[in-house]
């Protein structure tokens, strides 16, 4: 009975920090089980809850949440609201918001912005290594021609592809919105720099090792 009630109390402390803090709409695809009353934290810190959740005449889900006015500077125009398992209990949902740079412009009481779930911050990971990895085969070119292995056997290589097989399990399970991203965002940026480590290939007649990953671009694509 002791541990309920001083469970409750923390609850209305919290509840009553939210009052004079931050509010804000957070548009969804897909809600994934999140309600009323789940938790929303900034790294790791309990900061806020989910204050109500609705479906739209639009087809979507838009969840109100209150965040504490001394954390309401981590809701910035540079801000992820990521749907992801409570770390707290396995049981239920929670809102991550991930800052992903800072300076940013703070989000004004009120603001409904869009939200992301873990699978388009997997497809923004997954461009960012295919970016690091062109990056270390352009710099590490000559260092890879005199590799008797060659390109296709180089282990920077073989990381791109596996991340290339990732994107496209985790898309069969992806919503609309995030099938939309890797179009029109993820899809062409991995062409882009396929296509100039393409060109370095073509001086030393190379360029045909590159097409197992272009292969793997092309399935992706026609399964969006």
């Amino acid at each position: 009975m002791v541990k309920k009630i001083l469970i409750l109390t923390a609850l209305s402390l919290l509840f009553l920090g939210c009052e004079d803090g931050l509010r804000l709409k957070i548009r969804y695809d897909q809600i994934q089980g999140l309600k009323q009353g789940d938790r929303v934290f900034f790294e790791n810190n309990h900061i806020g809850n989910v204050t109500d959740v609705v479906y739209t005449a639009d087809g979507d889900y838009l969840a109100s949440v209150a965040i504490r006015k001394d954390f309401a500077n981590a809701a910035t125009e540079h801000s992820k609201f990521y749907i992801i398992t409570d770390p707290r209990d396995n049981e239920k949902k929670a809102i991550e918001i991930n800052l992903s740079q800072k300076d940013g412009e703070p989000l004004q009481d009120g603001a409904v912005i869009d939200g992301s779930t873990r699978a388009l911050a997997f497809f923004d990971q997954v461009l960012g290594k295919f970016d690091k990895g062109v990056e270390t085969l352009k710099n590490g070119f000559d260092q890879f021609l005199e590799d008797l292995s060659g390109v296709p056997e180089s282990e920077d290589f073989k990381a791109l592809e596996k991340e290339l097989d990732e994107l496209a399990e985790d898309m069969k399970q992806s919503g609309k919105s995030v099938q939309e991203k890797i179009r029109k965002e993820v899809l062409p940026k991995l062409k882009e720099e396929l296509d100039k480590l393409r060109e370095e290939l073509r001086k030393f007649g190379r360029e045909k090792e590159l097409d197992p990953l272009e292969d793997k671009i092309k399935k992706i694509k026609k399964e969006v």
